[in-house]
């Protein structure tokens, strides 16, 4: 079923997508414009790689039509925003499914599958972030210049006294090369669907890698609200990280404790039930452009 929006409701959803961004983006912007870091933040551009100008692009989505389409609201390449597969007829415009299917259909049933692996496999709740952890252990040259909170000789006990069973593929490959055999997971890029599972920090971080492929069948709605899911996650991953960030306003989740972990679990728990929202909605929107 296609939902039809008045042009006044499209330019409005726009609108609102725009101000969106802004507002998450303003302060990245304002440090970059400094030419100052952040160790937390800039993951979300660098890792991720969509400027906060992409970010605006707003798309609505397979499944809805935009009524009153003017030339001036037209690329000369054809696109409308986020819309590259647009079909426009009587002024009135929607996404080319068959046009998608066609260029990009075999990597949106890749995510599709992949996603609903995720959300099938077991869940684990019980890795407490030590894959960060591994990508420091017993190594001179950690990846990041902040100090370690337990200092080097506390990390590596942390790892050898804990048990690391990082399932993500992504992270695992940051491992220094003595913590790979400590994992109890050997994750290969061809094993993913098999390894990946819905209690990972990283897996539902990466639902926001995954919307942004799929543009334009993902709502901008949709595609902000997995920014600032991989946001919340990315502020769980540091504070349990070792590094110490308390200079950057980040409160330690201490691991190494049973309160450090029952917090982390609780917090994991969380955001892995946001996660689980937004991958069921992704997986919905892809079914969509099949239909």
């Amino acid at each position: 079923m296609t939902t039809l929006l008045s042009r006044p409701e499209w330019l409005e959803a726009h609108d609102n997508h725009v101000r969106r961004v802004e507002a998450l983006t303003a302060d990245h912007l304002a440090r970059r414009s400094r030419n100052e870091r952040h160790p937390v933040w800039d993951f979300l551009f660098d890792y991720y790689p969509v400027t906060p100008g992409q970010l605006k692009h707003w798309s609505p989505g397979v499944g809805v039509m935009l009524d009153d389409v003017r030339d001036s609201d037209v690329a000369p390449n054809g696109s409308l925003g986020h819309v590259k597969f647009l079909s426009i007829s009587n002024r009135r415009a929607e996404l080319d499914k068959d046009a998608f299917v066609a260029k990009r259909g075999e990597s949106a049933k890749y995510i599709q599958n992949l996603l609903q692996r995720t959300a099938s496999n077991p869940a684990q709740f019980d890795c407490f972030g030590l894959h960060e952890w591994a990508m420091v252990y017993r190594t001179e040259r950690p990846r990041h210049p902040e100090p370690l909170r337990l200092g080097s000789a506390g990390t590596n006990d942390v790892v050898d006294t804990h048990s690391v069973k990082c399932t993500h593929y992504d992270a695992f490959r940051f491992f220094t090369e003595k913590a790979r055999p400590l994992n109890r997971f050997q994750p290969v890029r061809a094993s993913q669907p098999e390894c990946e599972q819905s209690g990972c920090l990283h897996a539902n971080m990466d639902l926001y890698k995954w919307a942004t492929k799929l543009a334009p069948i993902i709502p901008g709605e949709l595609w902000l609200d997995s920014f600032e899911l991989a946001k919340a996650v990315r502020q769980l991953d540091m504070e349990a990280s070792p590094y110490d960030l308390r200079d950057w306003g980040f409160v330690p989740v201490p691991i190494e404790t049973p309160e450090g972990k029952a917090e982390y679990v609780t917090r994991q728990r969380q955001l892995s039930e946001r996660a689980g929202v937004i991958r069921s909605q992704i997986v919905q929107h892809i079914s969509s452009v099949f239909d």
